[in-house]
């Protein structure tokens, strides 16, 4: 930006002049002067005065009527003597109007001298509101295009949330610069965390204050200071590390958009800053062109682009454009004519038209350079749009939001254009990775025989190569560092400090591993059956059925279970068998239960089968019982190490976690009664429960004996279970967390390291990476069963695999006889009836095997009972015989028709 003016030289005579010859009507028209006052200060004031004279003469090419006539002095902006008689100057020459200046004193009595002749007064700068609130009377004449005070205070706290900023420091160089603020100073309530207000002053020197802010962590910084402070304040945070990826800055003032900030561009550090005119539009290059060209034709030399043109100069134009409407508009109902005021005249006069012009402007909405112009009943402007501009490295501010007064913050770029930006900004970076030694996450790398390994090929684990894909995602370098402390970080109510890796995140070093916490789980509705294993089930089951199967035939071919179904009928000619399969399965059901039975085999081999069936209830129930109650004590001891309240409760267990762990700082920290009991029980235990690692843990688990429980992270758990098969999880998790990539507060890079995370777990990257160090690396997989509280202590068929050798053993001889009393009696069948063996084999077989048929008659034949009182078997069959004879008839056929009978059993006839 290029300026060569002399002051001196603007006068409005040759001006106006200018604007009669280019009008081609000067003598038609009737002059009307409007007044202007500056500073004499070597700031943008000079560029103020061009867009006020130059919007004049835009104003007077368009109008037949009137023209303006500008009139403009100077004065100092703590003069306010001075300022005062050039006010009553601006009057005597007949102005219907004065613009400025733009202090707030000087300001003031300009105000108040117009509003004593009722002369309009419009101003453009920021203007606060009177701790008695405003008086219309006094604010009756003046009109504001500056943001009304409040409203503007209220856009920068809507920024702030929007930005979610928890805690900031304002830097402020006066105590106007503060008073714009107090929305700001408003939003937070008592319990929030503390507002931070660091005044500068004169010496140029701002380094200690930024090293003062840089050790209190603060990393939001709210900058109320002039535009001239703003440029050289950032450079020398930048020599303090204080623009950094970390550090975000709002700048206040609305000129900031002006400020050269070429060498700041590549800074690390987001700023942000606010703007009144979209630097883009037709209205204000078309307005930067009548600057440049009416310079030129005054052989003068002005250069200004319109993305560097100030506030107030915009607003100066806005002003002449919206005062020269009013005009126009009252001036075609009634001819408004200037006059001559006095400011010490006794009879005082006001100029009559000054009131209704004002009155007008106050309802009249305009469009300017600086957007709708609104004003309120009291000349204030209460509605504008902002834009909200970040700087960029690539185009200076960029545009990236806009605010208004009814729909806030709304933002004019993508989510997929700020990825990119993020991305961007990662390339080719080098970042340190903060981490501890703990397996599978990270670990020393075994080294070979005369192997030096170095950087980042000194480790390996889970999350060394989980950030390298990562890095490989998004294209930026790491390097990692081990933790000195080797802690994963608390805070020290006594120093008020962090440790380990949070007080490196703190410390804003970059990238730090974090792992996750233990959670609860229901317990098995079924945990009876735990005492036997599935195996030992299924095979009782099986034994059951088989053993109720082989009572039922063996019962069927045995003759002793064949009985007398009214034993007080001697001569009863049909005999029972009450062994049907519905009886076996009941005996054999009573046997397991413990319980006895109405109904007893009476065979050999079907005692043998019951009392084998017996023997191996009997043991099965006992060991059932007996191993139930282990179980169920083991249960009661894993409920324990599982369920907090029942851990709370007891005190034989001891039970520890990591001191100094993320799972230390859960109890230590947490609101729960039963965590707040468990902590006091921890940290008043002697000896101490506390390990140094979690490998301390695990060793003193293995040593405990079961006396000694370890809260730890669920991954870790999982990963040590892997490899010693003599350890187990014991019930559930105590609260549930996932992985995570700390970063410091704030930091730009979080939403592109998340993106890459969940794009390597779409792409089953982070399922192979777990499975790897888990399951294979290191001598994972092991265990290939991960025992569990039932597992380790139920009955396998390792353990009652005996007693199902000695029950079929028992049945096989069982079997055997049962054959052997078959074939017996088939024998003395062949005998006694007088037919071969092999016709008595199939006629006692066939009937056997009819299983429907559940009685037959009598054979001709004694028993042993009654042999022995008898002089031979012969003789007593023969006459037993006989009679039976007698009784039938001709009922019984000879051994030859023996197949036709069409009743099973059978009654020998021997003739």
């Amino acid at each position: 930006m290029l300026h060569n003016i002399q002051k001196h030289s603007f006068h409005y005579l040759p001006l106006v002049l200018l604007i009669h010859a280019l009008s081609g009507s000067a003598d038609a028209k009737r002059e009307i002067p409007v007044g202007a006052i500056f500073h004499q200060v070597p700031d943008h004031s000079y560029e103020s005065e061009i867009a006020f004279r130059y919007a004049i003469e835009r104003v007077n090419m368009h109008e037949k009527h009137f023209e303006l006539v500008p009139i403009v002095r100077y004065v100092s902006p703590e003069d306010s003597f001075k300022t005062e008689r050039k006010v009553c100057e601006l009057a005597a020459e007949g102005v219907t109007a004065v613009f400025g200046p733009s202090s707030i004193l000087t300001s003031g009595i300009v105000g108040s001298i117009c509003k004593t002749l009722e002369i309009p007064h419009i101003i453009t700068h920021w203007d606060p509101e009177p701790l008695g609130g405003i008086d219309p009377e006094l604010q009756a004449m003046t009109i504001n295009l500056y943001p009304e005070a409040d409203v503007l205070s209220r856009a920068l706290a809507d920024l702030i949330v929007d930005y979610s900023w928890k805690s900031f420091t304002i830097i402020y160089d006066s105590d106007e610069g503060l008073m714009r603020l107090k929305d700001i100073l408003q939003i937070h309530g008592p319990s929030d965390a503390p507002i931070t207000v660091r005044q500068i002053d004169d010496d140029p020197d701002y380094r200690p204050l930024l090293k003062d802010i840089q050790s209190s962590g603060e990393s939001h910084i709210i900058l109320e200071i002039r535009p001239d402070r703003i440029l050289e304040l950032l450079r020398q945070a930048k020599e303090v590390k204080m623009l950094e990826e970390y550090q975000s800055y709002i700048i206040t003032s609305l000129d900031a958009h002006t400020i050269d900030f070429e060498e700041l561009r590549y800074s690390r550090s987001n700023i942000t800053a606010l703007r009144l005119m979209d630097t883009k539009s037709f209205d204000i290059k078309n307005a930067v062109h009548d600057w440049e060209q009416g310079e030129a034709r005054m052989k003068r030399q002005f250069r200004v682009s319109p993305e560097h043109v100030h506030t107030e100069s915009a607003l100066y134009n806005d002003a002449v454009k919206i005062y020269a409407t009013a005009i126009r508009e009252l001036d075609a109902t009634e001819e408004i004519t200037p006059s001559r005021l006095s400011c010490g005249s006794k009879n005082l006069r006001q100029w009559p038209f000054g009131l209704r012009i004002i009155n007008y402007m106050k309802v009249k909405t305009e469009h300017g350079i600086t957007g709708p112009i609104i004003f309120d009943d009291f000349g204030r402007r209460a509605h504008f749009h902002l834009d909200i501009i970040e700087l960029s490295k690539d185009e200076g501010f960029k545009k990236i939001a806009t605010w208004d007064p009814t729909h806030g913050v709304n933002y004019t770029r993508s989510q997929g254009e700020v990825y990119s930006q993020i991305v961007e900004s990662l390339q080719n970076k080098t970042f340190i990775v903060a981490s501890r030694i703990g397996a599978p996450f990270l670990m020393f790398k075994e080294k070979k025989d005369g192997e030096f390994l170095e950087g980042n090929n000194r480790f390996e684990g889970y999350s060394l190569e989980l950030i390298d894909g990562i890095s490989k995602i998004l294209g930026f370098q790491y390097r990692m560092e081990l933790v000195p402390d080797g802690k994963y970080g608390s805070y020290n109510k006594v120093t008020k400090k962090w440790d380990g890796l949070v007080k490196h995140l703190l410390d804003r070093v970059s990238i730090s591993i974090l792992y996750a916490k233990p959670v609860q789980q229901p317990k098995d509705l079924f945990s009876f059956l735990s005492p036997l294993s599935l195996d030992v089930w299924i095979y009782m089951a099986t034994a059951y059925l088989g053993v109720s199967v082989l009572l039922f035939v063996l019962s069927r071919m045995a003759p002793a279970d064949w009985e007398n179904p009214h034993p007080c009928k001697q001569d009863n000619d049909e005999v029972e068998n009450i062994w049907d399969m519905f009886n076996a399965l009941w005996l054999t059901m009573g046997s397991i239960m413990g319980q006895g039975c109405d109904i007893l085999p009476k065979a050999i081999s079907t005692r043998l089968v019951a009392g084998m069936w017996w023997f191996f209830a009997l043991i099965m129930l006992s060991s059932y019982t007996a191993n139930l109650a282990a179980f169920l004590t083991m249960e009661r001891m894993d409920a324990t190490i599982e369920s907090a309240e029942d851990l709370a409760k007891q005190s034989k267990i001891k039970y520890g976690v990591v001191m100094g762990g993320s799972t230390m700082a859960f109890f230590q920290t947490s609101n729960f009664s039963t965590y707040q009991r468990m902590w006091a029980s921890m940290e008043s235990a002697r000896p101490s429960v506390f390990t140094k690692s979690n490998d301390e843990g695990r060793d003193r688990v293995i040593k405990g004996k079961r006396m000694y429980a370890f809260l730890m992270e669920s991954t870790s758990l999982e990963y040590i279970t892997e490899r010693y098969c003599d350890l187990t999880q014991i019930g559930g998790l105590l609260d549930s967390k996932g992985y995570g990539i700390a970063m410091p507060v704030n930091s730009p890079y979080r939403t592109a390291i998340s993106g890459a995370v969940l794009k390597m777990q779409e792409e089953g990257k982070l399922y192979q990476l777990k499975t790897r160090w888990w399951k294979e690396m290191r001598g994972g997989g092991q265990c290939t069963e991960v025992p569990n509280s039932s597992q380790e202590n139920e009955l396998g068929i390792g353990n009652v695999g005996g007693v199902f050798v000695v029950l079929a053993l028992g049945c096989l001889c069982a079997f055997i006889i049962g054959i052997l009393e078959f074939l017996w009696n088939v024998r003395k069948v062949a005998v006694e009836e007088k037919v071969t063996p092999w016709d008595a084999l199939k006629a006692e077989l066939k009937f056997a095997l009819n299983i429907s048929v559940t009685s037959k008659p009598v054979h001709n034949t004694l028993s042993e009972s009654t042999a022995s009182g008898k002089s031979s078997l012969r003789s007593k069959s023969e006459s037993r015989r006989g009679s039976e004879l007698a009784g039938r008839g001709n009922n019984v056929r000879t051994a030859a028709s023996l197949n036709n009978i069409d009743k099973i059993g059978f009654v020998f006839d021997k003739n």
